[in-house]
């Protein structure tokens, strides 16, 4: 009776998954390769094993990553507009758990990334630092002395003003170490973000820090995105500066929206993250600045 009733329920799944079943997976009824049970579909409800036999052929393997790389891009141009023009829904939507239809926020942050500091070096003046004089690099040494009567500064004083010497010699060596690390440190705003949303909403219930990262993570690629564009629609000479207004007011319908504040309220956060953004960034600056300066003198 119990064989009858396992084939019964292997012809419903049968009936229930159809053509849906991955070609690639182990038949139903099929012995998991892990455990040895019968498979009822394409996971395993004994181990949790996935029944993949993991032999493809070429074409299957080229199929299938040109398959994956077709559904990330109709993804990210479903996700695009949302991002731009309705952000408060994209990011509820995900929170509520309407997350196939939308590029993942990671990703999407780090594809942000990528796209932003391309634009940063494809910027007329982010090749090189700036000339002076006559357009030449220094060639004299500068005159640095930090005149700072405390135990340990005549090393410290030492340590800055040899350095300060090879980056004289050879700036575009520290401008490529600011460069890299920027790059690396760039994922730290979502931490300083979501911790500063954390603060905000602390007493707020059914709000977790999962949330805000979420928060962050939407509302930092919208702003990166933004600048990149304004940055490579510079090169035309234009005043696409004026574009970057439209961040507040991105933020604000954001904020807004996800959190369900009222006006007063998402003002109020906004000048909050606007400072703790700000300091970010001075903390964040001056520590690039002592890691270029130890990366030319290594």
């Amino acid at each position: 009776m119990s064989r009858e009733i396992e084939a019964a329920a292997l012809d419903s799944v049968k009936a229930v998954l159809g053509s849906d079943a991955p070609r690639h997976a182990l038949p139903l009824g099929a012995p998991c390769p892990n455990c040895a049970t019968p498979l009822a579909g394409p996971w395993c409800h004994a181990c949790g094993q996935s029944s993949d036999d993991h032999h493809r052929s070429l074409a299957r393997l080229t199929a299938e990553a040109i398959g994956g790389l077709i559904d990330v891009d109709s993804r990210l141009w479903r996700t695009l507009p949302d991002l731009c023009l309705r952000p408060a829904r994209l990011t509820r939507a995900y929170l509520d758990g309407h997350r196939v239809s939308q590029i993942p926020p990671f990703r999407l942050f780090l594809v942000v990334i990528v796209l932003l500091f391309l634009a940063v070096s494809l910027e007329p003046n982010g090749s090189g630092p700036a000339p002076l004089g006559n357009g030449k690099a220094i060639a004299a040494e500068p005159q640095v002395k930090l005149d700072l009567n405390v135990n340990g500064q005549q090393f410290a004083d030492a340590w800055v003003t040899a350095r300060l010497k090879t980056i004289a010699k050879n700036p575009q060596r520290f401008e490529t170490a600011l460069f890299d690390w920027a790059q690396r440190l760039a994922v730290l705003a979502l931490p300083t973000s979501a911790g500063l949303l954390g603060l905000m909403f602390f007493w707020r219930r059914g709000i977790y820090l999962f949330d805000h990262l979420i928060f962050s993570m939407h509302s930092l690629s919208f702003q990166g995105l933004l600048l990149s564009i304004t940055m490579l629609a510079g090169r035309l000479n234009g005043a696409f500066e004026l574009l970057l207004l439209i961040a507040p007011v991105h933020l604000f319908a954001h904020l807004k929206g996800v959190y369900r504040l009222g006006m007063f309220g998402t003002l109020s956060r906004m000048l909050v993250l606007f400072i703790g953004s700000a300091f970010g960034f001075m903390v964040a600056l001056a520590g690039l600045v002592v890691i270029g300066l130890y990366e030319v003198g290594a």
